[in-house]
């Protein structure tokens, strides 16, 4: 299998902490930071792999997590992008420090798997976006699986609806 087919099958993951920061075993707390999860409400996207998924179970207690969309990750971009001093992510700014036009085309090229999201950190944009609580509130229990009427753990596609709410 080539690279190229590699990176065509590589879905990505948006990645939503839910909990809070009291109470959380050390190693789990640990592997929220590895993440960049670092408090209630702040999301990040990755690439998924064998290793990510891992990780995403070792902490599933504590994270809601699913495949994201062009357009939830276009609107996430576009409302919840920052760079380096808080400030919003503009075209202007894409321009500048990359050979695209448009927050649209960013998304684009990290959907495709151009770019890394996490990698990002070097040009100036902060590879986490901070959300507010969903509109409406949650479904469920915020301590139970999703799969059990709960809102924790793999949510698959449901994860779009959410973080339109959030945003």
């Amino acid at each position: 299998m080539g690279v190229a087919e590699r990176m065509e099958r590589t879905t990505l993951v948006a990645i939503i902490r839910l909990r809070g920061r009291v109470g959380v075993p050390y190693d789990v707390e640990y592997t929220l930071k590895l993440l960049r999860l670092v408090k209630k409400y702040h999301c990040t996207v990755y690439p998924m792999t064998e290793s990510l998924q891992g990780i995403l179970n070792n902490v599933k207690d504590w994270i809601t997590w699913g495949e994201i969309d062009l357009d939830t990750l276009t609107a996430l971009f576009k409302k919840r992008g920052r760079v380096k001093g808080g400030e919003i992510l503009t075209d202007e700014f894409i321009r500048k420090n990359f050979n695209l036009e448009s927050i649209e085309e960013l998304a684009k090229a990290i959907y495709e798997g151009r770019l890394k999201l996490h990698k990002l950190k070097e040009f100036g944009i902060k590879p986490v976006f901070r959300l507010h609580p969903p509109k409406g509130g949650f479904k469920g229990s915020i301590k139970k699986p999703y799969r059990d009427g709960g809102e924790l753990g793999y949510r698959g596609s449901e994860i779009n609806n959410l973080l339109k709410r959030m945003i």
